[in-house]
């Protein structure tokens, strides 16, 4: 049985600067109001830019990607392409792409893909 929201990620690794690139699939046919794509690079405050979206560019220079249902327009597969700045002070850092379904507020279900940033 497929996941209610699965994420993946194409790389396994990147390095600073390496675009990465990212499908979310929702397979929930139950209501929701949006979809959320979070970043988060362990012991780290850096984050994660994202730069285009489902073929179109765009400017979000923060690690949580936010889209309402409605932006979507019944699009069951969302892609991404998202880079980093962040250089590794041990030379490797992990992190973790979480996608979630949202409705009144509450996470319903969500996914996680860990990658890894190295120098």
């Amino acid at each position: 049985m497929a996941k209610e929201i699965s994420i993946s990620i194409a790389e396994q690794e990147v390095q600073p600067n390496q675009e990465l690139h990212g499908t979310v699939v929702i397979n929930y046919a139950g209501r929701y109001d949006s979809v959320v794509i979070n970043s988060q690079i362990e012991k780290s405050s850096d984050v994660f830019a994202y730069s285009l979206l489902n073929g179109k560019k765009i400017n979000h220079p923060y690690a949580r990607l936010s889209l309402f249902k409605i932006e979507l327009g019944g699009k069951t597969v969302i892609e991404f392409v998202a880079s980093t700045k962040h250089v590794p002070g041990a030379g490797l850092s992990n992190v973790k792409f979480r996608a979630s379904l949202i409705q009144e507020h509450k996470e319903i279900y969500s996914d996680i893909v860990f990658i890894k940033v190295r120098k």
